[in-house]
């Protein structure tokens, strides 16, 4: 929705307008192609692994009918004839034509290829699989007229290969086959069967490839199982038949024997929806042209060729579309089309039977942490009943500052950008961006008027008139606040006037193309409304509806870049600040008659040049004894003037908390200062200025919480590391980084945090000192996750190099040795979780896999994945797996949701998700669709979720927004908070500032 936006000083908006219409066209058509590669990637992946399965069942099925019928050779021999496998055919080996084999030859032969030509005489004419829909299945029919032709049945009525019958009955029952359709043997068209006609006399292209790995007997043996069960032996034949068992004709000869008659009908296919039957010579030509191309594949990409091995020696046949298991149940999800199998756990007997329901648990928006400072104006204010009021994100907070609460204002639906206090100092105006939701749909722009007291929404003021935002508001003063003027976003930046109390449109004119920053009314007259902004200061007179403008005339001074902001003095005069450091003064004066010409009218002018700040001065605010506030930008200095615009004090601001933004008096003496890193000073000119309020400033992703006090770290592209106070809520510490951080996690102990970076570095930081005690490299990857195991004595780094690193750890967290690393990802680590043991991890990737590792056994990667559908894990943040199925959305195309976390009483889970919400499911939830509760208030993606160490609240971090959101977790059914006391050991004997913390692990 709301992304991180350049300030304004440093361009117009009809160029920040363009460069942001070209870069969502860019995006667009980039996720366009992502996910055009990642369907192709996944149907690729699932036909080669359909391939090899085939491939190797083929000959060991053969050898397995021989065993129990040996007369079956000699129809095998009767087939391949018929089939025009003759002397002569060329060998698929050498390419030399054979003479005719004898019997005996015959017999200790095999055919490995569906098409009958790689390397030996004999072949078994398989039917092409159709697809599973009633409208187009085929099903065999008997042909009497053929006796010695058969057709041999691979497929039974599961695809799962642990599925058996039992090994007493032949693999050429009587009965029906059922096909299913395996993608990339869908029909060619009609030009491509045409241009097989013509091409049907040339010699055929064949291919020999040499499998790896040998699948057992038993294997075939629980195929012929399956097809026994059912009582039918289905006629399925490899998507891409191209590889041969070099060792299969040596393991048949041993078991050749007579050859005898199985069957005297031949099986054929007809449609059901009588469409016309493929010639059976175009389609085994179409076949072999697939075949030929599958083959290409597999040798130029030797690691799909290994992905297709893992999947077929992995056991429960994760292709399987059935949900059962010879080891138990599973259930299938697709994302981006690709399959992704979760495993049932034994204890849920029947999964249908599971009821997803909405958790008991709700959250209440207890503390913001955070302020836009950064590129806004005019967004701070002081209220007579001891609150400020500022926004950020989606949310208006009002800080009561004495008593350290808030209380907000969350009815707008996108960012909130503009903001006003009407004069009866209760009344606040606010606007917000206009943006889409998560379907697309437009959110369109307007404006809020709302009681301050009551957080009611008084009115809603041009809903969907204003485009892409709110940029600037005012209320008028003269007349009690009955106007409101608008400055939206458009190109043309569209000055509005309106009646609050009608919520009706007075007067509208395009302003200009250029920035505009501010927008004001005059206090004696509400028909005079002042704009500023880039090289421009422009003079409104509203009259019968109409708009009159004058331009502000600089005349012998020099024309500043920008005009940054302006008031109005007691004498009615205009005060504006602009980037040269200047204060001007403007006056209106009659018309130079000898420069303009006859007619002239009078123009607004400027009286008088005041230096002021180094660099620009970005916010003037007028006291009520007529003294003047300037702010400004370099030399981050605020000075108070007298009403002559003489200076009478100054001080200047720390350099960590950046410029001046704005200025909001308390009283005479105190105030209140935003500034563009995000924080909120309060202080006096005499006494300088401490920090009330403080944020992130870029984007942020890390983010862990103390495991046993009220603790909590954050990270992100600004290179700051902070510890905040989620009891307090207050900042207790922040450290710079060469780098900037995007994911950490504290040791068991508690006094220690690791800080994954963007290059591949990760940093280990003492929570007391917060000094760096180690440091190491892993890669030249930005890491992504860093999680201890639960003892502590693991520390598991997952990289964007596809690898997890994992480390020993000694000395209560303060020395790392490399222990091994976890290899088997294809696409970079995203989440991972360890086991309550230690001993194992669960991990995800960027392409959706879901892989398990023993740690202790020497970082192996688990190929049987269905062992581990019954270990506990000791955190659950990992947004793929059977218990958090039900939190994806029908649709979904994988990074939808960014991060989850189960709580520590594992009843309930949140999830993170793309489009600024936060969700809260019960858990486990392993159905699609479970029901959630949704709270929004991001102004971006919500990149992370935790849960404090006791429960009691959860934490929400923003991207772009670059605020954190802390929820109160409070039980529905009894209405009060978990955990709502913290516990005793969570207090600081005193304070973290003086670096003599309690940062210390609980007693046990």
């Amino acid at each position: 929705m709301d992304s991180s936006t350049n300030s304004l000083d440093e361009g117009s908006a009809d160029g920040s307008a363009d460069y942001q219409d070209r870069s969502s066209g860019m995006e667009v058509r980039l996720q366009a192609q992502e996910d055009e590669i990642t369907l192709l990637k996944s149907s690729l992946a699932d036909a080669l692994r359909r391939i090899r399965i085939h491939d190797q069942l083929l000959p060991l099925l053969k050898q397995q009918l021989i065993a129990v019928n040996p007369g079956a050779a000699r129809v095998l021999n009767q087939v391949c004839c018929s089939d025009g496998c003759s002397s002569r055919r060329f060998s698929g080996v050498d390419g030399i034509p054979h003479s005719a084999a004898t019997p005996s030859q015959q017999s200790n032969s095999i055919v490995n290829s569906a098409n009958g030509h790689t390397g030996s005489p004999a072949a078994v004419k398989l039917p092409r699989p159709t697809s599973m829909d009633q409208s187009t299945q085929t099903e065999p029919t008997l042909s009497p007229q053929e006796p010695e032709q058969n057709t041999l049945s691979l497929h039974g009525k599961s695809r799962n290969v642990e599925e058996g019958f039992p090994l007493d009955q032949t693999a050429a029952d009587q009965s029906r086959a059922k096909l299913i359709r395996i993608p990339g043997l869908e029909e060619e068209e009609d030009d491509d069967e045409d241009q097989e006609d013509e091409g049907g006399g040339e010699q055929e292209k064949e291919l020999n490839f040499t499998m790896e790995e040998t699948v057992q007997p038993d294997m075939v043996q629980v195929l012929q199982r399956e097809d026994s069960q059912d009582g039918s032996c289905s006629s399925e034949e490899p998507s891409s038949s191209t590889a041969s068992l070099t060792n299969s004709n040596q393991n048949l000869s041993s078991r050749s024997g007579p050859l005898t008659t199985i069957q005297e009908g031949e099986k054929t296919l007809v449609r059901r929806n009588s469409e016309k039957l493929l010639n059976a010579e175009r389609q085994r030509k179409r076949l072999d042209k697939k075949a030929a191309s599958s083959a290409n594949l597999l040798t130029r990409s030797p690691s799909l060729e290994n992905r297709a091995k893992e999947l077929i020696s992995s056991a429960g046949s994760p292709g399987s579309r059935r949900g059962t298991h010879s080891q138990g149940q599973s259930i299938k999800m697709f994302i981006r089309g690709r399959p992704i199998t979760m495993y049932v756990p034994s204890n849920i007997q029947n999964y249908e039977d599971l009821k997803m329901e909405l958790p008991s648990e709700k959250l209440e928006l207890d503390w913001v942490y955070g302020y836009r400072g950064r590129d806004g104006r005019a967004n701070l204010y002081f209220l007579p009943t001891g609150e400020a009021v500022y926004f950020i994100a989606c949310v208006i907070v009002l800080y009561h500052i004495k008593n350290s609460t808030q209380r907000h204002y969350r009815k707008h639906t996108d960012c909130v950008r503009s903001l006003a206090l009407h004069p009866d100092k209760v009344r606040v105006a606010s606007g917000q961006m206009a943006g889409v939701d998560k379907d697309g749909k437009p959110l369109q722009s307007c404006v809020h008027i709302w009681d301050s007291k009551t957080l009611v929404t008084l009115q809603q003021i041009g809903l969907g008139t204003f485009q892409r935002g709110v940029g600037s508001l005012a209320f008028s003063s003269a007349d009690s606040g009955g106007f409101l003027s608008v400055i939206d976003d458009s190109n043309e930046h569209m000055l509005s006037v309106w009646d609050c109390a009608k919520e009706t449109k007075l007067a509208e004119i395009k302003s200009t193309n250029e920035a505009v920053f501010a927008v004001e009314f005059n206090p004696s007259d509400s028909n005079n409304i002042i704009t500023c902004g880039k090289s421009h200061v422009y003079f409104w007179t509203l009259s019968g509806g109409q708009f009159t403008k004058k331009q502000g005339i600089f005349g012998k001074y020099k024309k500043p870049k920008f005009i940054q902001c302006f008031t109005f003095g007691l004498t009615g005069d205009v005060l504006t600040g602009d980037s040269e450091g200047n204060i001007l003064t403007w006056g209106k004066s009659a018309a130079d008659v000898k420069t303009l010409g006859k007619g002239a009218k009078e123009t607004y002018q400027i009286m008088r040049q005041t230096r002021a700040h180094e660099g620009s001065v970005f916010t003037l605010c007028t006291l009520q004894d007529g003294a003047l506030l300037s702010g400004g930008g370099k030399d981050r200095k605020i000075i108070r003037w007298s009403a002559d615009l003489a200076p009478e004090r100054e001080c200047e601001i720390p350099e960590k908390f950046g410029t001046v933004r704005t200025i909001a008096a308390m009283d005479e003496e105190e105030l209140l200062v935003g500034t563009t890193r995000n924080a909120i000073l309060r202080g006096t000119i005499s006494d300088g200025f401490l920090a009330i309020v403080e944020g992130h400033v870029d984007e942020m992703w890390g983010l862990a919480a103390h495991p046993s006090q009220s603790f909590f770290l954050t990270c992100g592209h600004d290179r700051q590391v902070c510890l905040w106070n989620a009891e307090d809520h207050k900042l207790s510490w922040n450290v710079s980084l060469e780098e900037y951080g995007l994911c950490a996690d504290f040791c068991p102990n508690g006094s220690i945090v690791s800080i994954g970076l963007n290059t591949g570095r990760w940093v280990v930081l003492d929570l007391l000192t917060q000094e760096v005690i180690s440091e190491s490299v892993d890669g030249n990857e930005q890491l992504s996750v860093m999680r201890y195991s639960p003892d502590g004595n693991f520390l598991a780094v997952g990289s964007h190099d596809n690898f997890i690193y994992i480390y020993n750890v000694t000395e209560k967290g303060r020395r790392y040795t490399r222990f091994g690393k976890c290899n088997g990802h294809s696409s970079f680590i995203t989440h991972l979780d360890w086991s309550k043991d230690g001993r194992y991890i669960m991990s995800n990737s960027g392409d959706y896999e879901i892989l398990y590792w023993d740690i202790t056994g020497g970082c192996k990667l688990l190929r049987n994945r269905s062992e581990s559908k019954d270990r506990e894990w000791a955190s659950f943040t990992c947004v793929l797996g059977f218990h958090v199925m039900g939190v994806w959305l029908e649709g979904s195309d994988g990074t939808d949701i960014n991060a989850l976390c189960r709580s520590h009483s594992e009843r309930i889970v949140a999830v993170a998700d793309d489009f600024c919400k936060v969700h809260l499911f019960q858990f486990p939830c392993p159905k699609l669709k479970a029901p959630s509760h949704k709270y929004d208030g991001h102004g971006s993606h919500v990149t992370n979720v935790c849960f404090t160490h006791n429960d009691s609240h959860l934490l929400s971090m923003g991207g772009k927004d670059t605020c954190i959101f802390q929820w109160r977790v409070v039980r529905e059914d009894k209405g009060t908070a978990l955990g709502s006391s913290w516990d005793s050991k969570d207090k600081l004997t005193s304070t973290l500032s003086a670096s003599t913390s309690s940062l210390e692990p609980p007693s046990s």
